[in-house]
């Protein structure tokens, strides 16, 4: 696979072009384009720039709104509703998350429900913002289908994403962002892209068959759920909490209604955040610390988002897929 090299600044002025080019404003566009920076900061590569050509065919069609604007709503002191608007997630997030923020300080638990938003970014970013304000937070999405239900051949889950995080006052937060598949669909294709071969496990083909060949479960195969029967149980969850309890969309209704044009279908968000101060007490963050010193005495143990934030630590240039780079500078 042949690479370029771009710096941080590179990557976001090349995301940000690329997007004023096509539609945003450029709140929107800074908003997407520090995500992504970020996310090739961090070494999540499938939540970087390989997103934006997908970003780029929602903004052409019309389907993302890359000019709107988010409606914040208290509907009560702990439920906040952020009404999407068609704009894509990063947008709605960067306008809710205060509001969730003060309204678990103020009142110990506070539940985000977002409606009518485009997301296909990593989910770390609003859980660990969420803890680094030292809350303890949780936050679940799903998408259209891609993975069969244990037991089944078909798909009717979205990857179905979930995100936790702990707060660690002085210290980076744990932090883990998991699809609720064997694997997230991007992780396959960029396995296809650079011709890996995925686990045992990952996915069917089409005719239902195991594989380890990431093309087959891309181009009309299907994901598994992690861990069989209790992945698809954890599915099944974030169906519903993304879904019915915030007033949005099943995976499969959103299908029914996205116009398939590459880029990320309208969906709900749930988020949540919890006080530890107001739960707990004083001493919630020493016994939290005893926990993950003890976790960590093991040979071969490291805490969730360790690598994620020691990828951070390196400020120097980023290798980005060569054809990804000339992709996207042809999209402006």
């Amino acid at each position: 696979m042949s690479t370029v090299s771009l710096t941080l600044d590179e990557i976001y002025n090349l995301a940000k072009n690329t997007l004023l080019a096509n539609g945003c404003d450029n709140e929107t566009a800074s908003i997407l384009s520090d995500l992504i920076r970020n996310a090739e900061r961090d070494g999540s590569l499938s939540h970087g720039l390989f997103r934006l050509p997908a970003y780029v065919s929602g903004l052409k069609s019309g389907k993302i709104n890359g000019k709107g604007k988010p409606e914040v709503k208290k509907i009560s002191a702990s439920v906040i509703k952020v009404l999407g608007n068609n704009c894509l997630a990063p947008v709605v997030l960067a306008k809710g998350l205060p509001e969730l923020v003060k309204a678990a300080k103020e009142n110990g638990v506070a539940v985000l429900a977002i409606q009518n938003s485009h997301h296909m970014a990593a989910m770390w970013p609003e859980t660990e913002k969420l803890a680094e304000e030292g809350l303890v937070a949780f936050a679940c999405t799903s998408y259209k289908p891609s993975v069969a239900p244990a037991g089944a051949i078909k798909p009717l889950f979205g990857t179905n994403p979930i995100s936790f995080a702990w707060p660690r006052p002085g210290k980076t937060p744990v932090v883990y962002d998991m699809a609720t598949a064997s694997m997230a669909m991007g992780e396959v294709q960029v396995a296809k892209r650079e011709g890996h071969k995925v686990p045992l496990g990952t996915g069917l083909t089409k005719e239902g068959k195991e594989t380890t060949d990431p093309g087959a479960i891309a181009d009309g195969g299907v994901l598994l759920p992690f861990g069989g029967y209790k992945g698809s149980a954890i599915a099944m969850m974030v169906e519903l909490m993304a879904g019915a309890l915030v007033g949005d969309n099943f995976s499969y209704e959103t299908a029914a209604k996205d116009n398939n044009d590459g880029g990320p279908p309208s969906g709900g968000e749930f988020v949540l955040a919890i006080c530890p101060n107001k739960t707990s007490g004083t001493d919630w963050q020493n016994h939290a610390e005893e926990f993950f010193n003890k976790m960590k005495s093991f040979d071969g143990v490291r805490l969730p988002g360790e690598r994620r934030h020691k990828n951070r630590l390196d400020k120097g240039p980023r290798n980005i897929n060569e054809e990804l780079v000339k992709k996207i500078k042809s999209l402006s």
